[in-house]
């Protein structure tokens, strides 16, 4: 369990510290004075002042904040925030107010949070997919009375696309089955050159309690030089479509918020992941857990860009209805608006916790 709670803060810390330092990073580029630099939630374990910001980590590995001067249209009042922190240097000003660089600084400062996560994802994505290879969306073997074989497919075709969309790797064509409620589905496969489409309607198993194609596949490469940023991006790219179908699911009411897991239930995920990996060794624990990091961000730099009130997307809509207004949304009303998005999110919060404790129980 230890180790368990080790792996958990070292992938949540490093998806979080990315996250915040691109919100920190751009800000510091486009002259706003960041007041605050945090990560993790609760009481402060540690903290110190440099430069005008305090840095501070704290007692919980989950969350984090980069807080701006002005950010919520108010200047904050320095003498009230030397006297609490006690700290001289904390209220030295360094940068300009949030609300006095111009919108696209302000856009470009709240986007590069969820940029950062991607380009985080991409960057340990090269480590797997240097160590391990990638996975190619090759037909192994045909399954017996499933639409597979009905449809004439055969082992060492190609499936290259699925309802007309590019399939590049066999995580793409294992995540559509895995989604799939019974519907038709086209599939576009190449066999000795040639290209071929077929329509099939995936299998009921009462036994997974969910439905097949009727395949295995997946043919491992190996990836050097180009082929390796190529294949990096394409990992990227297919935890982008699964993150984002199945945000689309959950709206379409094809998944339940019980779907949903917290850092509770991420912990338990880890825990598993490592029960299951171990007997490989611990180079493909390493890898496990850099795959699940990869996994990690994506979803953080996603579920952070929807237009929610208290998410980064939620104070882009803002900023974007500002550039179309040409003048800012009222801070009052924008900050009403983003105080019931953050109790809101709270009480997700709280339900997705509840959930993930009841899941452990059950």
């Amino acid at each position: 369990m230890l180790v368990t709670i080790i792996v958990f803060i070292l992938v949540f810390g490093v998806v979080v510290i990315s996250h915040e330092l691109g919100h920190f990073l751009i800000a510091k580029l486009n002259g706003i004075r960041v007041l605050e630099f945090a990560v993790g939630m609760g009481p402060s374990v540690v903290k110190f002042t440099k430069g005008g910001t305090r840095y501070v980590l704290k007692l919980l590995p989950i969350g984090g904040a980069c807080m701006f001067e002005g950010e919520d249209g108010r200047i904050s009042d320095d003498s009230k925030i030397s006297a609490e922190d006690n700290e001289a240097a904390y209220a030295v000003k360094v940068g300009k107010a949030f609300n006095e660089v111009n919108v696209w600084a302000r856009i470009a400062t709240v986007f590069a949070g969820p940029f950062f996560n991607i380009v985080l994802a991409f960057l340990l994505s090269l480590i797997v997919v240097g160590f391990s290879g990638e996975i190619l969306p090759v037909v192994n073997s045909i399954t017996e009375g499933y639409p597979a074989q009905e449809a004439g497919l055969m082992a060492g075709d190609v499936i290259t696309r699925i309802d007309g969309e590019r399939i590049y790797l066999q995580g793409e064509v294992t995540i559509a089955s895995a989604m799939n409620q019974g519907e038709a589905m086209e599939l576009e496969y190449e066999r000795a050159g040639k290209r071929y489409t077929t329509m099939l309607v995936p299998k009921y198993s009462e036994e997974d309690e969910r439905y097949y194609i009727g395949f295995t596949i997946g043919e491992v490469i190996e990836c050097r030089g180009l082929n390796l940023i190529k294949y990096s991006a394409l990992e990227v790219r297919y935890w982008l479509k699964a993150t984002i179908k199945s945000l689309v699911m959950l709206v379409q009411g094809k998944l339940s918020a019980n779907d949903l897991s917290g850092p509770v239930g991420i912990a338990v995920t880890i825990d598993e992941t490592i029960d299951e990996v171990k007997p490989y060794g611990i180079s493909s624990v390493v890898l496990t857990m850099i795959n699940f990091a990869v996994l990690l961000s994506v979803n953080l730099g996603v579920m952070n860009l929807l237009p929610l009130p208290a998410l980064d997307g939620g104070r882009l809509l803002f900023m974007f209805i500002e550039v179309v207004r040409g003048k800012p949304v009222p801070p009052d009303k924008e900050g009403l608006v983003h105080f019931i998005g953050f109790v809101a999110l709270m009480a997700l919060m709280v339900f997705v916790l509840y959930n993930d404790i009841a899941r452990i129980f059950s």
